[in-house]
């Protein structure tokens, strides 16, 4: 692996956001050469695998402005400074739907995009879910709550209405199970 390291030499600031930054970064290479690479800081995020009693699986449909259009998800959000993505993961689930769950398990961490961006997202198996939360979603987030069982799953990734990559990871666990 050290065959393939690029060594930091440093780092410019070209944007500061309220939660991302986007940084120009000079590196040497393995062979000794440098490059600039351009980098999204992100403090990484949360999502949630949230199942029914009666197996449909719980998604979030919300507008996407990046994409213009709107996606189906898994509820998700980004960590707070310091936060416990376990705890963010309840937290998403109880904002963006009418469910919350007893606590979570962790099935998986990912990088979502690594070729130019450092968010780390950890994806949660929700446990005992129940369609009692009182929080609401956060006043700039507008979100519907679809409920979908196996069948429509499959459905959904066939023809391409299921697009967004945590999504897709999240149900490849669900979809595996021998239940």
């Amino acid at each position: 692996m050290s065959t393939l390291q690029e060594t930091p030499l440093a780092s410019e600031t070209l944007y500061r956001g309220s939660f991302i930054d986007i940084c120009r970064d000079r590196v040497r290479l393995p062979n000794g050469h440098e490059a600039e690479r351009v980098v999204v800081r992100h403090p990484g995020a949360a999502c949630v695998l949230a199942v029914t009693a009666d197996k449909r699986v719980v998604l979030v449909r919300q507008w996407r402005h990046a994409t213009a259009q709107s996606l189906l998800e898994v509820p998700a959000g980004k960590l707070d400074a310091g936060e416990d993505p376990a705890v963010c993961a309840l937290r998403e689930l109880a904002e963006e739907t009418p469910y919350r769950a007893e606590r979570v398990e962790k099935l998986a961490e990912f990088y979502t995009a690594p070729g130019f961006c450092d968010e780390k997202m950890h994806l949660y198996l929700a446990v005992n879910i129940s369609a009692d939360s009182t929080l609401e979603a956060d006043e700039d987030e507008f979100v519907e709550t679809v409920l979908l069982d196996r069948a429509a799953v499959r459905r959904a990734l066939d023809d391409g209405s299921i697009r967004d990559a945590k999504t897709l990871i999240a149900l490849q666990f669900w979809l595996a199970e021998t239940a």
